[in-house]
């Protein structure tokens, strides 16, 4: 079975033009537009899941009225085997891979896969840590650490989600929509996370 596109394999896809529309902030429609999604197919929700540099986490538990909680499905330390665009690190420089999703407590429902490539050596040991040893989400360790942080969009579509159906009870064939983007700290980047979701979900008004 295909597999779906990680970030490790997906080609950054940058601002090309600008487009403007009364409903949407330039910056961000002109994004949606370069990287071939129309926003006007999407839902208010769909929009700020893949534009927002909030935390996922607390925006779905806001929209949804649930505790989110994450589920680990892989997470381990290798060796950068490639040139990664926007990274100033060397192939064969340790990273800590991570696959997770975001499930909702109750329900028990998958609405988030996320995809990690996290460069340990810029974080700082209290991060470092809590990541390694807990279950707490990306964002939640990032304020209970008071780590300044700034996000960067480098990219964002619609895909098949191949393998990652099972975890949506879809159709192998069925899209997710996604997006990838850096978070900096101290001017260095510090990770780059791919986010996925059923181009299904989120349709209504939360």
């Amino acid at each position: 079975m295909q597999s779906s596109t990680s970030f490790m394999q997906q080609k950054i896809l940058l601002p090309r033009r600008q487009v403007t529309t009364s409903t949407m902030r330039s910056d961000l429609q002109q994004f949606l537009s370069c990287t071939l999604i129309d926003p006007s197919t999407l839902s208010t929700f769909q929009k700020i899941l893949l534009t927002t540099d909030g935390t996922i986490t607390h925006i779905l538990e806001v929209c949804l009225l649930e505790a989110i909680q994450v589920v680990k499905l892989s997470e381990e330390i290798v060796l950068l085997t490639r040139d990664i665009p926007f990274v100033e690190l060397t192939q064969e420089t340790e990273i800590i891979d991570r696959k997770v999703l975001l499930r909702g407590k109750t329900s028990g429902k998958n609405f988030i896969y996320a995809e990690s490539v996290i460069f340990p050596e810029r974080l700082d040991e209290k991060f470092r840590d809590k990541l390694l040893r807990t279950k707490t989400p990306i964002g939640q360790i990032w304020f209970d650490c008071r780590v300044e942080t700034f996000k960067e969009i480098f990219n964002s579509g619609k895909e098949p989600a191949n393998d990652l159906a099972s975890y949506f009870n879809i159709q192998s064939e069925s899209n997710l929509l996604f997006r990838t983007y850096g978070v900096f700290s101290k001017q260095q980047l510090i990770m780059l996370i791919t986010e996925k979701f059923p181009e299904h979900y989120f349709t209504e008004a939360c």
